[in-house]
C-alpha cells in the first residue's frame, strides 16, 4: 500500500496537479512535504509541494499557481522552489520528510539540459 501512497488526496486531485506540472517542462520533480508527507494532515488540509528543474524560476511558479488555483482541485496548493529556499530548517524538513510526488520521464526532458 506504501508503494503509491495518496497522501490523503483523491487520485483526481493528485492527477490533475501531476497533469499540470508535466505540462510544465522545466519541472523535473515535485516533492510533498509537511503533514500531508506525514501522514498528520487533517481534513482540507493545504498541499505543500517544493518544485525542482534547473530552469525554474519565479514567473514559471507564478504561471503554476495560477493553473492550480484555476483547476477543479478543492485544496489551496503551496508551491516553492527548493533550490531558492534559505531558510536552512525548511530545506532539511523537505530533505527529510519530503516524498516524491511528480518526477519527469527521463524521455520527457529537454535535450541538452545535462550538458550533453
Amino acid at each position: 500500500m506504501s508503494a503509491s501512497p495518496d497522501f490523503g488526496l483523491p487520485q483526481r486531485t493528485i492527477d490533475t496537479i501531476r497533469r499540470i506540472l508535466a505540462e510544465v517542462p522545466e519541472v523535473e520533480k515535485a516533492v510533498i512535504f509537511g503533514s500531508r508527507a506525514k501522514g498528520t494532515y487533517r481534513p482540507g488540509a493545504d498541499i505543500d509541494l517544493a518544485l525542482f528543474g534547473p530552469k525554474l524560476d519565479l514567473d514559471t511558479l507564478g504561471r503554476i499557481a495560477g493553473q492550480l488555483d484555476e483547476s477543479p482541485i478543492p485544496y489551496q496548493v503551496d508551491l516553492c522552489l527548493f533550490d531558492l529556499i534559505d531558510h536552512p530548517g525548511l530545506r532539511e524538513h523537505i530533505e527529510r520528510v519530503g516524498k516524491v510526488f511528480y518526477e519527469r520521464e527521463r524521455q520527457d526532458r529537454t535535450p541538452g539540459c545535462d550538458g550533453g
